[in-house]
């Protein structure tokens, strides 16, 4: 059984190809052959995206594969999933999607107390003079930790 908090999949890419804004938390509408698939760690994240309709979330082209002993009741691996939020959080998000160039990825998903959340992100795409900015920076930091640690 997990634990607490146990980040059972995430989405790598997201971190390298946009610059996340702010971050929230969301539950999600699953079915139970869903869940056991998720906490199988047979998820994932990396093209997977959330739009707003009329009042509502949802996480689209996350892939969750069919479950090892499920039935032919499986679920659909691709299928748009609501996430459950206030109002008042969706419509900030909303507010935050609607400037140019953001949009809503999740980052990861994870267990919280019995239910798997998601965490989504308002992101801006990175150009590749970031993501070069990000390597030379990051390459840096790892020269002058090594420097500190000979001395």
């Amino acid at each position: 059984m997990a634990k607490p908090n146990t980040v059972l999949v995430s989405n790598r890419r997201a971190r390298r190809n946009y610059h996340i804004l702010d971050t929230m938390e969301a539950g999600m509408v699953l079915l139970g052959t869903e869940v056991k698939s998720i906490r199988d760690g047979r998820a994932s994240l990396s093209e997977a995206w959330c739009k707003i309709e009329h009042q509502e979330i949802f996480l689209v082209d996350a892939h969750i594969s069919h479950y090892s002993h499920g039935n032919l009741n499986n679920h659909d691996p691709l299928r748009p999933r609501k996430l459950l939020l206030h109002r008042k959080e969706i419509s900030r998000l909303q507010k935050a999607v609607e400037q140019k160039g953001n949009t809503l990825i999740p980052l990861k998903l994870y267990v919280s107390h019995g239910k798997i959340k998601v965490e989504i992100g308002i992101a801006r795409g990175k150009k590749l003079f970031d993501k070069r900015a990000d390597i030379t920076e990051r390459d840096t930091k790892r020269q002058l930790e090594r420097s500190m640690k000979q001395y």
